[in-house]
């Protein structure tokens, strides 16, 4: 990267973005026996509305703007990212293709994924080996053609991990280096006056980062990330530096306020709990390659392949050889399995999430339910709500760590199970089960990606 190069990426840091859910099912009746389901309840459903100043924030960046102008934005219903780059470094190879519009796009994967990275090739800050990137039908990159526009010409808003503010400028300054240029001192005064009461901050504009709690330097970089009304907003794990309290809080308003955005929002996270509350789609990332993209219940009802189930936590899968069109033998648990769905051709695991299983109290035993198997606990753990239980097939385990399959229940069925005599009856559901493929690089998942894209352009 030459100086010129350098100096316009800089350029970007200080002056556009200027920043460093299945219900448990109850009293179902299948003649003599009894379903208990005893499965978690799948959704995840927030508390009451909390309004805090992250809200007011993102709620603001809807309104007409009373300083100049940032570049006009195409009605909403055109809003589009797509993202279609290649990017290598040393040990590592960033390949995704994606597209995103004005609904919140989740970036999960693990540490090192290559997430963080897809960001900040978007921003400006990294530059693509190869690719293409289009925001609202504007290029920002295209190696093709030679087009890689400067950070401060994207109008992008990220805000990182560490949000990033400068050590030695003052709440208010630290806000004024994401408007954009050509403003009057008077109109840089009231930007940041409107930012400062939208974020509830107006008693502290003296002060530096370092005088902050961390809710309120989190508050100063996302003001400044949404000083010029930008077309994206980029979330790089904005609730890492949080304590859990203070998570909770702006986590729950920031999902109630994302939908008032009127742009893109790209949040990166490891944590699918985090991702499924706060977004409508899922883009799991694996090793620089997309594992899966879709909606998000259903990639957690289909996630296809090893990795995505494991990222969106999945805590049981075994191995797994197909025995018939809609059969397969688990290797790891011993069992062969009808499945609801027919079984595709790159079958190498099979996954159950831990809290959709069932558990079966026969008056007299139901031959004809499949999937069913005779199970001996193992051991237990729990937190406040629920318990989570080690269970072993076919026979007693043998030891503390004989356990093959994790079930979670909450404890108002723990307290029924517990009641019952061993062995229990555990039954997978065969909708439940997750046929699943080895590798993210020998997987296709074009086909998702098309028809995600069509859903796009047809909502």
């Amino acid at each position: 990267m030459d100086g010129g190069d350098f100096g316009d990426r800089l350029g970007g840091l200080t002056w556009v973005n200027c920043w460093q859910g299945q219900p448990g099912r109850r009293g179902d009746r299948r003649g003599p026996v009894r379903w208990l389901g005893l499965g978690l309840n799948s959704r995840f459903r927030l508390g009451s509305e909390l309004e805090i100043p992250i809200a007011q924030a993102i709620a603001r960046a809807g309104q007409e703007p009373s300083f100049a102008q940032s570049p006009a934005q195409p009605p909403a219903q055109s809003l589009a990212l797509s993202v279609d780059i290649t990017k290598r470094l040393p040990d590592f190879t960033l390949q995704v293709s994606f597209t995103a519009d004005q609904r919140p796009l989740a970036l999960l994967g693990a540490s090192g994924a290559g997430k963080s990275l897809i960001l900040r090739c978007i921003a400006g800050l990294e530059r693509p080996n190869a690719g293409r990137i289009v925001l609202n039908g504007r290029v920002l990159f295209d190696s093709a053609q030679g087009i890689d526009l400067p950070s401060r010409d994207r109008n992008i808003g990220l805000l990182f991990q560490n949000y990033a503010l400068f050590p030695h400028l003052t709440l208010p300054e630290n806000i004024a280096f994401g408007l954009p240029r050509g403003l009057s001192p008077a109109q840089r005064r009231q930007a940041v006056a409107e930012q400062l009461a939208a974020m509830q901050l107006e008693g502290l504009g003296d002060r530096y980062p370092a005088a902050l709690s961390g809710g309120q330097q989190q508050r100063v970089a996302l003001a400044r990330a949404l000083a010029r009304q930008p077309e994206v907003l980029l979330l790089d794990e904005p609730f890492s530096a949080l304590d859990s309290h203070l998570r909770h809080q702006i986590e729950r308003d920031l999902h109630l306020r994302l939908g008032q955005f009127p742009g893109i929002a790209l949040l990166v996270t490891h944590d699918i709990e985090e991702a499924y509350r706060l977004c409508e789609h899922l883009l799991i990332i694996d090793r620089g390659r997309t594992s899966a993209w879709d909606h998000k219940q259903a990639v957690l009802a289909n996630p296809k392949t090893l990795s995505a189930a494991r990222l969106t936590g999945c805590k049981n899968i075994s191995r797994a050889v197909t025995v018939g069109p809609s059969q397969l033998r688990a290797i790891d648990w011993n069992c062969t399995l009808q499945t609801a769905a027919p079984i595709p051709a790159c079958l190498t695991h099979v996954g159950m999430r831990a809290h959709q299983f069932g558990f079966l109290e026969a008056l007299s035993p139901d031959q004809s339910l499949p999937n069913r198997f005779p199970c001996w606990l193992t051991s237990w753990s729990e937190t406040p709500h629920r318990m989570t239980l080690y269970l072993k097939l076919h026979g007693p385990p043998t030891h503390g760590q004989d356990y093959q399959v994790q079930v979670e229940v909450f404890k108002e069925k723990w307290t029924v199970l517990r009641s019952l005599p061993l062995p229990w009856s555990l039954v997978f559901p065969p909708e439940r089960l997750m046929a699943l493929g080895e590798d993210v690089l020998e997987m296709d998942i074009s086909s998702t990606g098309q028809s995600l894209a069509a859903i796009h352009q047809l909502s």
